[in-house]
């Protein structure tokens, strides 16, 4: 208790501005509609809580994120007969990540200049719209896992890459009992930390 103590009064809290662009596309249950990556962006507000001396610590924040997929409904008849033809499938979400991070400090004095770092966790997904999609319907909200890395530039930038992949549906079709699909997709993410 004293030591977990000390470690959360020791530790040091930072936030700033982030923005990114993401390449998405929807991974469906069985492979029946045709589907492809479309490119979208994100940005909000990015966080650490970090122990210092061991590079431990937490990595959290709260994003506007727009992504999607482009699918091949029209190619099937259970869609075309509607009138439903390929669209672009795109998505409003409000992002929560809560992440593990390990940023590399101890290379005697390097790491104010460059920091490498490793990150992994769930993201808390929130849909808030969507585009005109007569085939799909979608639940509130969805959990996602992600994992990357990045770089701490001059102890205030750090841009970050990685890969998010969908635990639970964000989609599924109206028309198709149980065709769901997951977002997955890549990402590149650049934040600003203010000074403490």
């Amino acid at each position: 208790m004293i030591i977990a103590s000390a470690l959360t009064a020791s530790a040091e809290f930072r936030w700033g501005p982030t923005a990114g662009v993401n390449f998405s596309t929807l991974h469906w249950k069985q492979d029946l509609a045709k589907t492809s990556t479309l490119t979208g962006g994100q940005a909000g507000l990015a966080a650490e809580l970090m122990i210092p001396g061991i590079g431990f610590g937490i990595d959290l924040g709260v994003r506007y994120n727009l992504h999607g997929a482009h699918v091949n409904f029209g190619d099937h008849e259970v869609w075309a007969s509607d009138g439903i033809g390929n669209q672009n499938v795109w998505l409003h979400t409000l992002e929560i990540p809560l992440n593990l991070k390990f940023k590399w400090t101890r290379m005697n004095g390097f790491e104010q200049y460059l920091a490498p770092f490793v990150f992994g966790g769930p993201v808390f997904n929130f849909t808030v719209g969507t585009n005109k999609q007569p085939a799909l319907t979608h639940p509130a909200g969805y959990v996602a896992m992600q994992c990357g890395l990045g770089a701490e530039i001059f102890e205030r930038y750090q841009i970050s890459g990685g890969y998010s992949w969908g635990i639970s549906y964000q989609v599924q079709t109206i028309k198709l009992d149980n065709y769901s699909a997951q977002p997955r997709g890549w990402f590149i993410n650049l934040a600003y930390f203010f000074k403490q």
